[in-house]
C-alpha cells in the first residue's frame, strides 16, 4: 500500500485538529480503516492526548435497522450523548466494507433516526472535527476503480503525495481566500448549465474558506444562501451515495426558498424521504463551489465529490451557523452540479466560473 497511514495520522491529528495533551480524540470508522485506526491511536498518544476509538463491524449500521425497535429510533442513547460531552475532537473516517451498504434499507427509518441524533450531531458541531475518506476495496468498487488505483487516487486528493501536504492545503487556502474576496461582497448568485437556472441570495452572508480543517481533503469555498432566496431549477447530474444509498440524476424546482418539485431518475424513495424529514429539509443550507482539481471525477464518496473543481453544490437542510445561515433540520445532504461542460456562475451579474474553470 503506497499511502501511508502514520503520514495520513499526522496530518489529521497537526494539520487538521491541533491535538493538545490531555485532549481526548474520538475516532470513529470500520475495521477496514485498522492500519489507520492504529496509526491514529499512535499519533495520539505521542501527542500525549486520549484516543477513543469506536469501530464498526461490517454490516452492523444495517443490522441496527433491521432489529432496532421503536424506542432505538427516537431516541439517542446516553452513552453517545456522554461521548460528545467528553471529546475534544473528533474523527470520521469513512472506510465502507460494502459498495451500498444501506441500499435495501427503509429511508423512512434512517429519516427517523436522524431527527432523535439531531442534538447529538449539533453538539458535535461545537467541537473540532474532520471527516476523511480511507481507501477500501469497496469504495474503489463504488467509484468504478482498481483498488490500486482508487488508492493513489485517495493519496492525490489528500495531498499526502506531496513533499509537504501542509505546504500545499496552505497554498491552497491562499487561492481560495482571493475568491472569497471576489464573491464576498456580492448580493446574487446566478448557477446555470443544462437542466439549470437558479438565482441565490447571499448578500451579508460569510462565505468559509474550506481548506482541509474540516474536510480531508477539502476544496471548496461555502455559505448559507438566504432561506427564502433560491428560485428556480437545477439538474444535480453526479450521483449521489449518502450512507451507501444510490441516487441519480436528481432534478429540482425552488420557490420562495423551497422545494416545490423533486424527483431522481433512481432512488426517488430516499429522496422523498430526505424532503419529508423535517421543514427545514426543504430549504438550502449551504451554497458551495468545487476548487480541488485534483479530484477530477466523481467517486460515490461525497466528500470528494462536492469538491471537484469546476462543480457547485447545493445542500439540502442544515446551515452552517458560522455562515449566518439560518435554518435548521436534522438534513445536511450536499448534491452536486457539474459545470464543465457548457456551465457558468456569476456574482451579480460578474462570470466568476465559466466551463468550470475561474475566469480572472
Amino acid at each position: 500500500m503506497s499511502l501511508d497511514p502514520d503520514r495520513f495520522a499526522k496530518l489529521l491529528c497537526g494539520y487538521c485538529l491541533a491535538v493538545q495533551p490531555d485532549e481526548y480524540v474520538l475516532v470513529r470508522s470500520s475495521v477496514a480503516a485498522d492500519a489507520l485506526l492504529l496509526a491514529m491511536q499512535r499519533e495520539i498518544l505521542e501527542r500525549d492526548a486520549w484516543p477513543m476509538l469506536r469501530v464498526e463491524l461490517p454490516g452492523q449500521t444495517a443490522a441496527f435497522y433491521a432489529h432496532a425497535r421503536e424506542r432505538h429510533l427516537d431516541n439517542a442513547p446516553k452513552d453517545a450523548v456522554d461521548e460528545v460531552k467528553r471529546m475534544d475532537a473528533l474523527v470520521s473516517i469513512q472506510a465502507p466494507t460494502e459498495a451500498l451498504e444501506l441500499d435495501g434499507v427503509d429511508p423512512k427509518l434512517i429519516g427517523r433516526m436522524a431527527l432523535a441524533r439531531k442534538g447529538i450531531r449539533e453538539r458535535t458541531m461545537d467541537k473540532r472535527w474532520c471527516s476523511t475518506l480511507w481507501p477500501t476495496p469497496a469504495a474503489a468498487q463504488r467509484a468504478g476503480m482498481a483498488p490500486e488505483d482508487f488508492e493513489a487516487f485517495v493519496e492525490r486528493a489528500l495531498f499526502l503525495d506531496q513533499d509537504d501536504p501542509v505546504a500545499s492545503w496552505r497554498g491552497l487556502s491562499a487561492f481560495q481566500a482571493g475568491l472569497i474576496e471576489r464573491i464576498g461582497g456580492a448580493s446574487e448568485l446566478r448557477i446555470e448549465a443544462e437542466g439549470t437556472d437558479l438565482v441565490l441570495g447571499v448578500k451579508n452572508r460569510r462565505w468559509v474558506n474550506s481548506d482541509g480543517k474540516r474536510n480531508m481533503p477539502s476544496g471548496e469555498v461555502f455559505t448559507g444562501p438566504h432561506e427564502t432566496s433560491a428560485e428556480g431549477h437545477i439538474r444535480f447530474g453526479i450521483p449521489s451515495v449518502p450512507g451507501g444509498r444510490m441516487v441519480r440524476g436528481i432534478q429540482m424546482e425552488f420557490r420562495g426558498g423551497e422545494v416545490v418539485s423533486a424527483r431522481a431518475e433512481e432512488g426517488d424513495e430516499h429522496l422523498q424521504a430526505a424532503l419529508a424529514t423535517d421543514d427545514g429539509a426543504r430549504r438550502l443550507g449551504e451554497v458551495g463551489i468545487g476548487t480541488n482539481f485534483g479530484i477530477d471525477r466523481p467517486v460515490g464518496a461525497i466528500l470528494f465529490d462536492e469538491k471537484i473543481g469546476g462543480t457547485v453544490h447545493l445542500a439540502i437542510g442544515r446551515s452552517y451557523p458560522e455562515t449566518g445561515g439560518k435554518n435548521t433540520s436534522a438534513v445536511h445532504w450536499d448534491l452536486i452540479c457539474d459545470l464543465r461542460e457548457g456551465g457558468r456562475i456569476t456574482a451579480d451579474g460578474i462570470v466568476i466560473q465559466q466551463d468550470g474553470k475561474f475566469v480572472v
